[in-house]
């Protein structure tokens, strides 16, 4: 493959490893990890050399970005993008006064059962699409929305599909996102189902590329109790562990993702003392290499702190406290959380902008977050920093510096973006 140069970078956030301290990582930029005038040499999919542009090696290709900045492309740790039908009137509503309540997960399952696989195929790519033009370059995705073993099934198969052809990158079982009304007043038997069987059969459709289980640990969809048995289920089948916690209140998902050493739990708008303390506990755990390159152990490292702020302003619920969590050492992560019902955007540069803006974290902290946090909510290290030997996932701001992320917010930024060394916008 063609090497190319990459010139004209007015600044380039690199956030590479090589320039930390991996005992004590930094909440937002380290020294050296931000350069001017710089230049990149992508070679073979990945980041070749990085350096001051007066120094640059000679390529067979090269581009010039007349001044603009480069960050990593985002990296979205927390995404529901299987699913069919809309959900509007719901939102109109909320936003009319009514109360959000998980409850709604369900007008989606319908619409997602009765779609054919050519559909949900079409819908999930065109979202791939929308995440890619706005500087997403790697994705976690979860099945469901079908909640009966056959569409769970299908969903991870679709989405085994898409990972092969490299479309996505992270594939996650949610069986437990809400009991179905076909299992009201049976919840436990709900359980059972998801723990045994569906499990069974999400992982042979998958094969290999689902990595990951999560569950909705909230009032309404699954108590403490339960979501560790469907926890314990996947990590006994192998898969690391993700958590939808202490969104709705302080329903044990923060302890919980901890004493099980989750990867990540996310939401986290109803946070107590005591919950970011157990966070901050985890920081010091150290990650493992996995069995591929470019992805570490998905059972071994700290449990995350991930934040929503789409969804935060979307269901008008407390924002998640994301200064506090940073103050007191915990890892960090902002997603999108793309979902038909309460956080319908892949908007990292909209969540960043957000995170600045009303989280009060500096830009570093944010753009970090998005990119550095997430890889580590997906235990990978090849992608969220542009070191050396990186995937070449780069986000070409149309702006000189990247603080036009929160100084311009909801303007379309996204000049260019790379992913894999291929520029596809």
């Amino acid at each position: 493959m063609a090497a190319t140069l990459i010139t004209g970078i007015s600044e380039l956030w690199t956030f590479d490893p090589a320039l930390e301290d991996p005992s004590a990582p930094p909440r937002g930029m380290s020294d050296g990890q931000l350069l001017s005038d710089a230049a990149v040499v992508i070679d073979s999919g990945h980041i070749a050399w990085i350096g001051p542009a007066s120094e640059a090696p000679a390529a067979d290709n090269q581009v010039d970005l007349g001044g603009r900045a480069v960050l990593p492309g985002w990296v979205d740790s927390h995404t529901h993008l299987v699913f069919a039908g809309d959900r509007s009137a719901e939102f109109e509503a909320r936003m009319a006064g009514e109360s959000y309540a998980a409850g709604g997960i369900a007008v989606t399952t319908g619409a997602t059962r009765a779609a054919r696989d050519e559909e949900l195929l079409a819908l999930v790519r065109s979202r791939i699409t929308e995440a890619m033009r706005g500087g997403t370059t790697c994705l976690e995705t979860k099945t469901g929305y079908g909640l009966t073993v056959d569409e769970e099934a299908r969903a991870a198969r679709l989405l085994a599909q898409l990972h092969a052809a490299g479309e996505i990158d992270e594939i996650t079982y949610l069986g437990a996102h809400l009991v179905p009304g076909e299992f009201e007043g049976r919840g436990e038997e709900y359980v059972d189902l998801v723990a045994g069987p569906m499990l069974e059969a999400v992982q042979d459709a998958a094969g290999p590329a689902l990595r990951w289980i999560d569950v909705f640990c909230e009032d309404g969809a699954f108590d403490s109790e339960q979501s560790t048995r469907v926890l314990r289920a996947g990590a006994d089948a192998g898969l690391g562990l993700r958590v939808h916690g202490n969104q709705l209140g302080r329903t044990g998902g923060v302890q919980l993702a901890c004493d099980l050493g989750a990867a990540s739990v996310d939401h986290l708008n109803h946070l107590d003392p005591a919950d970011v303390d157990a966070l901050a506990a985890t920081a010091a755990l150290p990650v493992a290499p996995g069995e591929e390159p470019g992805v570490l152990d998905a059972r071994t490292g700290p449990t995350v702190a991930t934040v929503l702020p789409a969804c935060d302003l979307s269901t008008r619920a407390p924002l998640a406290p994301a200064r506090e969590l940073l103050e007191a050492g915990a890892p960090l992560a902002i997603a999108s959380n793309c979902n038909p019902g309460t956080s319908y955007t892949s908007s990292l540069a909209f969540c960043v902008a957000t995170a600045v803006l009303q989280m009060r974290l500096t830009l570093a902290e944010a753009v970090r977050a998005a990119t550095r946090g997430g890889a580590l909510a997906l235990r990978r290290n090849d992608v969220g920093h542009l070191g050396v030997g990186a995937r070449a996932d780069l986000h070409v701001l149309d702006a000189p510096a990247a603080i036009h992320l929160a100084y311009r917010p909801g303007m379309p930024l996204t000049h260019a973006v790379w992913r894999r060394g291929t520029r596809v916008l």
